[in-house]
């Protein structure tokens, strides 16, 4: 752990818990501390804003990372600085499969990297997969709360508008016949960050995991981001993710005693 003043995050050693929740949007890190109890802000700088508080009485934290994967390593790197070890993101995504609708959860066991941040950290052969514990918290959490809950690959890409406007690429071939293959292998959702959330854990001993909300699908994205049903759809997300922050508290607690012989 170090002590200083991580540079980008503006937090230090005793700023944030073991577990940390990851949003892309800072606006919705306030949504998620209002679950804890006694939360605060501690920080906030560019598209970096945390806040910490507590979850049956052991400290965690929310630190959004803005888009993409280059500047959700650097939160990676500077949380796992500071003490944290169980990362978890939790964000939207489109449905790949014809069979996820918006509104559905999807707990993400690996990651397709599609992007180029992971290749500075590891060769491509080397797979992006979450922990199975973490995993395993986050579907039973997600069925606590009456979520349908997805289980399986995403898909993680540079470019939203490369996958929401392919044909006006002048790439568009390629780009269609990597995403029938990716449709093809049963991969259910796409995003942008859980590859290098994943990646970057495995190489700094931490543990991560992934559950997204289904946003959209090839009827209708933007539909799915607006009005009530939208905020009900974030709002059903988060409480899966507490759940399953709790669900992994309290795994880790019974796992820490001595067991009887």
């Amino acid at each position: 752990m170090q002590a200083e003043r991580q540079h980008h995050l503006q937090v230090t050693a005793g700023d944030v818990g073991e577990y940390v929740l990851l949003p892309g949007d800072p606006g919705r890190c306030e949504a998620i501390a209002r679950r804890f109890d006694s939360p605060r802000q501690v920080a906030s700088n560019r598209e970096f804003n945390t806040w910490s508080g507590l979850l049956d009485g052991v400290r965690v934290s929310v630190t959004s990372t803005g888009i993409g994967c280059p500047s959700t390593v650097i939160a990676v790197e500077e949380l796992a600085r500071v003490g944290a070890t169980t990362l978890v993101r939790v964000g939207t995504s489109g449905a790949m499969q014809p069979d996820i609708h918006p509104g559905d959860l999807a707990v993400v066991t690996a990651a397709i990297q599609d992007e180029g941040t992971t290749l500075h950290y590891m060769p491509v052969e080397f797979p992006a997969v979450a922990d199975l514990d973490v995993t395993n918290a986050l579907v039973k959490g997600a069925r606590s709360v009456g979520a349908t809950v997805r289980v399986g690959i995403s898909h993680s890409k540079d470019s939203f508008y490369g996958e929401l406007e392919p044909d006006r690429m002048p790439v568009a071939e390629r780009l269609h016949a990597r995403w029938k293959a990716w449709v093809a292998g049963g991969a259910i959702c796409s995003e942008m960050e859980a590859a290098g959330i994943f990646i970057v854990s495995r190489v700094l001993r931490v543990r991560a995991g992934g559950i997204m909300l289904i946003a959209g699908n090839d009827e209708g994205w933007l539909k799915a981001q607006e009005g009530p049903a939208a905020a009900d759809n974030l709002e059903l997300l988060i409480d899966a993710a507490i759940a399953g922050i709790r669900e992994l508290i309290a795994f880790d607690l019974h796992a820490a005693k001595p067991q009887p012989a």
